[in-house]
């Protein structure tokens, strides 16, 4: 049996608050025998290293220890690997915990005073640090041992007093070797041995360490920037839905997004509000990048010199495969393996940009670039990918891409039915054989098809296109395929007929399941649509997703700035409902002419004596711009009879 990683994290917290000097120094010096009231030849920054390197090095491949003790800087508790003769030495030959000692400057001699027990007490005492945690040490130090299936608690505690001989007289004034309460066998104990994998989830990863790859955006945090001055967005973990009216942000928000997780822009990028106290409100994009592991932020801040945001070129977290459908129909996608492949063929020097962003004539017709002095293929584009992948589906993703315009098709009861792929065509003036689709009234090449046809056919090939490249390049590399998946939608609900808004979201939050069984997918879609917002109402699950709006709020007497507001997701029913909620914000699901009357009946229903005239005004202007089934009849009515209206 192995101690669990439950154990194991609750058992770091205690040691938190014990200085260094307990869980390594003196552990060091007692496996060492050091002699009482007498000294000898001991290397102690060798020894002590040795140490660390057994006990405190989570990750065997990096040259930092971890620091579980007490510490100056606990936000970063990896240590130098020169420690022992930096950090641990100043301990050791200066302060209360020297006076332990029996040791000449700038030797080897060492041992321990005839009273150093009572010294460590006293320290102990002193600095209210409490006696050592025993129990929780030896969880530290034994996390990688195995136990016999009838080991308890006690068992590790006494295995660790035998390992470091620990006396009679320190176990009464220097340590607590009770066993806490809440510890339990079945808790304590499981079948495997930690990973480091599972300790980096508690710990994080050594600065030495590889990044970890498939990150999704974790934070996004811009100040200065843009329309707000300071703006924090948390996305869901599957879908966050952005609302807002046009020019608070959306676009802008997600573009921020994009160039957090790439280090790229997909268009211009932005630039700092122009403020009078610079200093004050230095304009910064901060951003988290996770994955399995909780990173550390990345704060940015604008070179006004190179007029450009810098990014650093290590990150902890790489993100995964990313996709961006901006609303003028160009597309950018970011693959972490090409992304390796381009920095390997181009240098660390080289500041050539890499294709990220494809314009639509790009996405169907191809791209060629230039990498290396040599031109070659970036992506073949949809129309001609489309004919490879037909003529061999057995060797090619198009069953993937018959699924998935299966899949993104618009609903049963429109016009034009689900889309299936039909047999090429030529064109006039065409050369090349033209994909088609099959509607419900015939087979119509698809560079003829409607605009929102257009659209979600492009999109569903960039998601299949980006993923079959991906795997592609990552057998080149010889590394696994990423298993998330980002994808940023702008205006979602563009070009699309009020049916098919209502079922196209849905459906992208299933694509995955066309793609890979394990894919995840981060889904972030700007919207204006209360048909988007209806059709996830069955799918919205408060864990995963998340829903914000982006407000004009007054800042100052002439001034205004925009927050960004997570609001909670609740249910409507109706579209019109969806219309007059929080996240829409209109008085009534009606023209403006028809809310404005609806507001003056109501007014001269409050009144204390309205006049008949009015009253016939009103009624009149309600004819003219209500339906005759419209729910405010009901309540008219009645009032405008009784003051002699004519209707």
């Amino acid at each position: 049996m192995f101690l669990t990683v439950k154990q194991i994290k609750k058992s770091l917290e205690p040691l938190k608050s014990l200085h260094p000097f307990y869980g390594i120094t003196f552990l060091v010096c007692k496996k060492a025998h050091l002699p009482v009231g007498d000294t000898i030849q001991f290397s102690i920054n060798a020894r002590e290293t040795e140490f660390l390197n057994e006990y405190f090095k989570p990750e065997p491949t990096s040259k930092h220890p971890y620091q579980v003790f007490k510490t100056s800087n606990p936000s970063n508790r990896w240590l130098s690997p020169n420690y022992a003769s930096s950090g641990s030495q100043s301990t050791r030959t200066r302060g209360d915990l020297s006076n332990a000692f029996i040791h000449d400057k700038n030797t080897n001699i060492w041992g321990w005073q005839s009273n150093y027990v009572q010294v460590l007490h006293e320290h102990l005492t002193r600095t209210r640090e409490g006696l050592i945690p025993t129990f929780h040490l030896a969880v530290w130090l034994y996390r990688e041992k195995k136990w016999s299936s009838d080991a308890t608690a006690k068992d590790i505690v006494d295995i660790f007093f035998a390992d470091f001989f620990i006396t009679d007289n320190e176990k009464e004034l220097l340590f607590d070797a009770s066993i806490p309460d809440d510890t339990v066998l079945d808790k304590l104990f499981q079948d495997k041995k930690i990973s480091s994998r599972d300790l980096q989830v508690i710990i994080g990863k050594p600065p030495d360490s590889d990044p970890e790859e498939g990150g999704t955006l974790h934070l996004l945090e811009i100040q200065g920037v843009g329309p707000a001055k300071r703006l924090i967005f948390q996305p869901g973990k599957r879908l966050s839905l952005i609302t807002g009216d046009n020019g608070l942000g959306k676009t802008f928000l997600l573009d921020c997004a994009w160039w957090a997780l790439t280090g790229k822009w997909a268009g211009l990028q932005a630039y700092p509000t122009p403020t009078p106290n610079a200093k004050k409100n230095k304009p910064v994009i901060g951003f988290k990048i996770s994955g399995d592991f909780e990173s550390e932020t990345i704060r940015v801040s604008y070179d006004w010199q190179t007029q450009s945001w810098k990014p650093p070129k290590k990150r902890p977290t790489i993100p995964g495969l990313l996709v961006y459908a901006k609303v003028d129909g160009s597309f950018a996608v970011w693959d972490p393996a090409k992304e390796y492949l381009a920095i390997q063929e181009l240098g660390d020097s080289d500041t050539t940009p890499r294709p990220f962003v494809f314009t639509k004539d790009e996405v169907w017709g191809g791209r060629d670039i230039e990498v290396g002095g040599r031109k070659t293929t970036f992506i073949n584009g949809l129309l001609q990918d489309w004919i490879q992948w037909q003529s061999r589906p057995q060797n090619s993703p198009f069953n993937t891409l018959e699924k998935v315009l299966k899949r993104l098709s618009p609903p049963l009861q429109s016009d034009l039915g689900i889309f299936k792929p039909g047999e090429p065509v030529r064109i006039p003036y065409d050369v090349r054989s033209i994909p088609t689709i099959e509607h419900s009234y015939g087979t119509v090449p698809i560079v003829y098809t409607s605009a929102g046809v257009r659209r979600v056919i492009t999109l569903a090939y960039l998601i299949i296109w980006a993923w079959e490249e991906h795997k592609i390049q990552s057998k080149l590399i010889r590394k696994k395929p990423q298993k998330k998946m980002v994808i940023l939608i702008d205006e979602l609900e563009a070009h699309l007929h009020p049916q098919w808004q209502r079922v196209i979201l849905s459906a992208l939050l299933d694509v995955r399941e066309d793609l890979a069984t394990d894919l995840q997918v981060q889904l972030m879609v700007a919207t204006h649509s209360p048909m988007i917002m209806a059709s996830v109402e069955s799918r919205f699950d408060e864990k995963l997703d998340k829903l914000f709006r982006l407000d004009l709020a007054k800042s100052g007497l002439n001034t205004n700035e925009v927050d960004l507001v997570q609001l909670p997701f609740i249910r409507q029913g109706r579209i019109d409902a969806w219309l007059t909620s929080d996240v829409f914000g209109l008085r009534q699901p009606r023209s403006i002419e028809g809310e404005q009357v609806i507001q003056a009946a109501k007014a001269l229903q409050e009144a204390e004596n309205p006049s008949s005239q009015d009253v016939q005004k009103v009624s009149d202007k309600l004819r003219k711009y209500l339906a005759e089934d419209d729910e405010f009849w009901s309540r008219w009515l009645f009032f405008a009879r009784q003051h002699g209206a004519s209707l």
